[in-house]
């Protein structure tokens, strides 16, 4: 099929690294895998800190609107419009109208909705959202929470699940050579989750400040001074590598010898998976999305949410058995390289689209 791929938090092309804009890359690399033809059909950012900002874009958002009618009247259409990550801070204006006009299938993947929401001033943008998700032929999830959330708000959406995946070629290409007592992260330093997990990490890594352990942090983000402030005190112990390509991070992430973020709020976190592809165990709060990526006891050890002395405990645990360590990281590069890889989610993704594509909305 020809596809529009439209992300409106974020374009697969935007500049700044995150998680969202490469879940949307690697969903676009699964659609061509599976033979379909993609192109990104919108730039336009409808993301919004208040909703204020929402309602100043409202202008705009209708002459991208009217770009696209236009554009579709002269060019080859799209056969299926393909809205990755919509919720209240970035709904899809675009995607439902359009393909009710031009009576193509739409589908939405990882779509949330929050109906504490509307009482905060977002319920013109809510109120997009459960357009999109009634309209859609398929919403995707990759996580039972956000499943679980769609369901609750829209009984008769239509749901599909599909597993977080990565590519998994960067990590088949290096050969785990653990450093028993390096801890690796791998995050953006900016505020919010971000930050509440880089102090959490601190604090739970000063209750095993007499433990053997070093920690290397790949990443960095406008709140750089902010996280080094917080790994002040351990002199000598933290190696700060700043950001990384691809290939460069599966080549440090085999060096280390456990995984360690705690996770907070995190949607799911492209990067335990990628920790677990180099052979790394995981240690997380069972939180948010993390169970989706890290199975609990089998590639990883996820604590209570918030509490700092398990956390810390946890990661001393796994530092102090090797035969445990050794198994998990074993555990974990088998969970990623023949369950979350690139190829299975594609073969997966297609099978979805072609059922929903004949039978769904339109």
């Amino acid at each position: 099929m020809r596809i529009a791929f439209y992300a409106p938090m974020k374009s697969p092309n935007h500049p700044v690294p995150s998680g969202d804009r490469l879940m949307a890359r690697l969903l676009i690399r699964a659609l061509e895998l599976a033979g379909h033809q993609v192109v990104v059909i919108s730039e336009f950012r409808t993301h919004a800190a208040t909703p204020e900002a929402a309602a100043a874009l409202e202008p705009a958002i209708s002459a991208e609107l009217e770009r696209l009618r236009l554009s579709w009247r002269s060019e080859p259409r799209p056969e299926l419009w393909f809205c990755y990550h919509p919720y209240y801070k970035s709904p899809d204006p675009f995607g439902p109208v359009i393909s009710a006009e031009f009576a193509i299938p739409y589908v939405t993947a990882e779509a949330s909705y929050a109906a504490k929401r509307d009482k905060t001033g977002w319920a013109a943008r809510q109120k997009r959202v459960g357009e999109a998700v009634m309209r859609a032929a398929v919403n995707i999830s990759f996580t039972e929470r956000d499943r679980a959330g769609l369901c609750a708000a829209f009984p008769q959406a239509r749901l599909a699940a599909l597993k977080p995946f990565i590519d998994p070629v960067p990590f088949e290409a290096v050969s785990p050579a653990p450093d028993p007592i390096r801890l690796m992260t791998v995050a953006m330093m900016r505020a919010g989750d971000k930050m509440e997990s880089y102090a959490m990490l601190a604090e739970a890594l000063r209750l095993i400040e007499d433990r053997p352990w070093t920690l290397s942090l790949i990443g960095d983000g406008p709140m750089r001074q902010e996280v080094e402030a917080l790994f002040a005190g351990f002199a000598g112990r933290i190696e700060w590598l700043g950001q990384q390509g691809e290939a460069e991070i599966a080549g440090l992430l085999a060096r280390g010898g456990v995984y360690v973020w705690p996770g907070c709020g995190e949607a799911y976190g492209l990067a335990y998976l990628e920790a677990q592809a180099a052979g790394l165990p995981v240690v997380a709060q069972q939180t948010a999305g993390v169970p989706a990526v890290v199975e609990a006891g089998v590639t990883g050890l996820l604590t209570p949410e918030g509490d700092v002395t398990a956390y810390a405990g946890a990661v001393a645990a796994l530092l102090a058995d090797e035969k445990k360590r050794e198994a998990m990281g074993e555990a974990a590069r088998r969970f990623v390289l023949e369950e979350r890889s690139l190829a299975t989610a594609a073969r997966a993704l297609d099978e979805i689209l072609r059922n929903s594509a004949a039978t769904g909305v339109r």
